[in-house]
């Protein structure tokens, strides 16, 4: 009698789980392609949105497909300060950030699948010129004038309106150390025998750094401020930013303003002794504002990113437990000069 075996069942394949998508706009500077690989090697699947990208600003249905079903935003869209701040780069520095923050609003809004989360570049320098105590996440206290305005109004537009899916972070950046324009401003002060303290004072009246937007604020002059070059310098370095961003993104619990910041702010004479060290200089004049008012002319920059007293605490980050790999001054400049 023949014997009648049933046919092994072959198993259920379990189709592979697609990638998550993240979405970065403006990564066109040097702290985006940073993000962009850190991203990749998590396992996203990584799109851009940019002046040069596939993805332009001039093409919203482009824009609203690819974040319908993402993961992720980042947004980091928006010209560089490292420019004399004339009125037609005044007036680009806000537009960039307002618009391309709104464009993604826009989609989010839209969208059937919104992303859970969206981050937002914002800056440290949204708050005053501060001497006596620092600024928190929490606590802190907005400045007045050009920079501030544009960073409040910059942020009014991501924070506009309900998106009740997608959690919002502003990443209140410092001066990021790494490959970037500022970094290199400051080398070069220092290779060229200016690496000495910069020492804030009286300069002719201008109107370069009046506020901006719908509600300007500030007297629409320059200020001086008696500092005597100890004016406070925040600064993080690149590779804590993107340790910072994985972070946010898997502590659910933070959402809002959140200060990107090492926890060791320097100032400006220990700024200025350390870079000297690094690039080997063994003397630094010292710069009253008289003499890097014409400088910074000439480099097509502004001496705010130097005079101006940032005084910023990552408080949300570091009660969160989060861990810096570069937490002093001259450890993160010693890394970047080896890298």
């Amino acid at each position: 009698m023949a014997v009648v075996r049933e046919e092994a069942k072959p198993e259920a394949v379990t189709p592979a789980a697609a990638q998550p998508i993240a979405v970065i706009a403006g990564a066109s500077g040097f702290v985006g392609p940073a993000i962009a690989q850190a991203f990749r090697d998590d396992g996203y699947d990584v799109r851009f949105i940019g002046r040069h990208a596939d993805i332009t600003w001039s093409d919203p249905e482009a824009i609203a497909h690819v974040i319908d079903g993402s993961a992720i935003v980042v947004n980091l869209a928006g010209k560089s300060v490292n420019c004399r701040y004339n009125d037609a780069n005044r007036n680009e520095i806000l537009r960039s950030r307002v618009e391309t923050t709104r464009a993604l609003r826009v989609a989010i809004a839209a969208a059937s699948a919104p992303p859970a989360l969206w981050m937002n570049a914002s800056t440290a320098t949204i708050y005053r010129h501060s001497t006596d105590r620092p600024n928190s996440d929490d606590n802190g206290e907005l400045g007045k004038g050009f920079s501030v305005d544009v960073a409040r109004n910059w942020e009014r537009e991501f924070f506009e309106g309900d998106l009740p899916h997608t959690r919002r972070v502003a990443l209140r950046m410092a001066i990021v150390l790494g490959d970037g324009p500022a970094t290199k401003l400051l080398f070069r002060l220092a290779r060229v025998g200016l690496g000495g303290p910069q020492i804030d004072g009286w300069w002719f009246p201008h109107s370069r750094y009046r506020g901006i937007g719908p509600t300007p604020t500030g007297t629409g002059r320059a200020e001086g401020h008696k500092t005597g070059a100890r004016q406070k310098f925040s600064w993080v370095h690149l590779d804590d930013v993107v340790s910072a961003i994985r972070f946010l993104r898997d502590t659910e619990a933070i959402s809002g303003p959140v200060n990107v910041a090492s926890p060791n702010p320097s100032d400006n004479r220990t700024l200025m002794r350390t870079l000297r060290r690094a690039v080997g200089a063994p003397i630094g004049l010292p710069a009253w504002r008289w003499m890097l008012e014409p400088a910074m002319w000439v480099l097509r920059t502004e001496p705010e990113l130097i005079l101006k007293s940032r005084w910023v605490v990552p408080s949300t980050l570091t009660e969160a437990g989060f861990t810096f790999e570069h937490p002093d001054l001259a450890d993160a400049i010693e890394d970047i000069t080896a890298s």
